[in-house]
């Protein structure tokens, strides 16, 4: 009963229960990207609230997150934000073209963000190998 009210608390002031992280990959596309549009990581901020915690916590779909096809398991999920906003990119709102793809494992209740891309940039999309690398390796130490 205490747990519940720890969670009611946390929810009802706005306290994230959810942990990020970033991995590698994320952090040398998300530096490439930061020196052209500056305003990325409160872009970033911003988009963990109104897309992924209300999402995740909230169970509230507005349609700025998908689940990825192929990547939906029981322990780990992958996710692509398609609604974006970058302030940096002024009149474009939510359709910027920034993509982020993102893993969320229920259990532990955490994100890491794997991937950050612009999309209309020649070429540019998930790496579906990398991902599938990633899950794969999840899945692994999760099974120990």
């Amino acid at each position: 009963m205490r747990l519940f009210f720890t969670v009611l608390r946390k929810l009802l002031l706005g306290t994230t229960m959810l942990r990020y992280s970033r991995h590698e990959r994320f952090e040398k596309q998300f530096g490439k990207l930061l020196k052209k549009y500056r305003t990325l990581e409160e872009d970033l901020k911003i988009a963990e609230k109104a897309a992924i915690e209300l999402f995740h916590l909230n169970h509230i779909d507005n349609n700025s997150t998908e689940l990825i096809p192929g990547f939906n398991k029981e322990k780990i999920q992958v996710f692509k934000i398609k609604k974006f906003a970058c302030k940096s990119l002024k009149g474009k709102g939510v359709r910027s073209g920034i993509r982020i793809i993102y893993a969320f494992c229920p259990e532990l209740m955490e994100i890491t963000y794997l991937e950050i891309y612009y999309k209309e940039k020649q070429n540019s999309d998930m790496d579906y190998g990398f991902v599938k690398m990633y899950v794969a390796e999840q899945e692994k130490l999760n099974e120990v």
